[in-house]
């Protein structure tokens, strides 16, 4: 045990960690952009999922990974800009639609893999990062989102209005401002995040496999709800997440005596744990959450 906690406090393990919290981080911060607007955002694991499928697709076609995280965040906007507009413009239940583009995530990413490339689980190789922590571009713009998003949302107009649609939309209405408007704006900016948090999935190995973002949506919603939707903080959590996930790693590394079942876990109960002991202390929803 001795030797797995001095391999924890390493430059090495730490960048692993790092590593592993960009798609969760990108995408808590996407998810609490839309959130904070007034909107349920259910759809995260859709917009990692179609993020990582066309950072991989675009990545493949141009050989450029850089291209491919033009790709993901696209993707991403995409399925936010469906999102709004069902829930919105349609009316449609906002949880309801969530589910629906999760479901249609699973099934049409392995319907376009099919289509594109002959193949239902894998795409061909595409350019790849690799483990790199400094010439990962999205690395870098997870960082400077982490300060860029909570300053906007405080000291900007755009900020002010996105916090008014999901609190007191009438208080929009009344200066002659859109509260669908927005929320679209708001709603558009999360889904890129969260796209370009599906492209590090993608292109951090250097393909896309399906399912591949294996749950990480709905972990970083709860992050979101456990933060209070604070998007600095939920990054904070999503670190949490991401110590847990790399824990589990070295754990089957170093065949450290645990069960591979109760290590595959551990993101998953630190999520849960976390989530009963902070529960009572979170701060209470943007008050027009839901409704259109």
């Amino acid at each position: 045990m001795s030797s797995v906690l001095g391999m924890i406090f390493t430059l090495g393990f730490a960048t692993q960690v790092l590593r592993i919290a960009v798609p969760y981080a990108l995408a808590a911060m996407g998810g609490a952009v839309t959130e904070r607007s007034g909107v349920v955002d259910l759809a995260l694991e859709a917009k990692l999922l179609f993020g990582a499928f066309t950072a991989a697709a675009v990545g493949h076609a141009t050989g450029s990974a850089y291209l491919g995280v033009l790709g993901g965040m696209a993707a991403g906007l995409l399925v936010a800009a469906v999102q709004i507009g069902c829930s919105l413009w349609l009316g449609a239940d906002q949880v309801i639609v969530g589910v629906a583009l999760n479901v249609l995530a699973l099934g049409g990413t392995r319907f376009l893999l099919q289509l594109l490339f002959g193949e239902g689980a894998n795409s061909p190789p595409s350019p790849s990062f690799g483990s790199s922590v400094v010439g990962n571009p999205i690395v870098w713009l997870t960082i400077v989102a982490t300060i860029a998003v909570p300053f906007a949302l405080r000291r900007t107009r755009w900020g002010v209005r996105l916090r008014a649609a999901g609190d007191r939309p009438d208080a929009l209405v009344a200066v002659g401002v859109s509260p669908l408007r927005a929320r679209l704006a708001a709603g558009l900016v999360g889904g890129a995040l969260a796209g370009a948090g599906g492209a590090q999935l993608s292109l951090a190995v250097g393909g896309f496999s399906a399912d591949m973002s294996s749950g990480r949506g709905y972990i970083a919603l709860a992050m979101v709800i456990l933060s209070g939707w604070r998007p600095a903080w939920a990054v904070l959590a999503c670190l949490g997440v991401a110590f847990a996930e790399s824990l589990n790693i070295l754990f089957q590394v170093t065949n450290v005596e645990i069960s591979h079942e109760l290590a595959a876990l551990l993101p998953y109960l630190t999520t849960l744990a976390v989530l009963v002991i902070a529960g009572g202390a979170r701060r209470p929803p943007p008050r027009s959450l839901g409704q259109v």
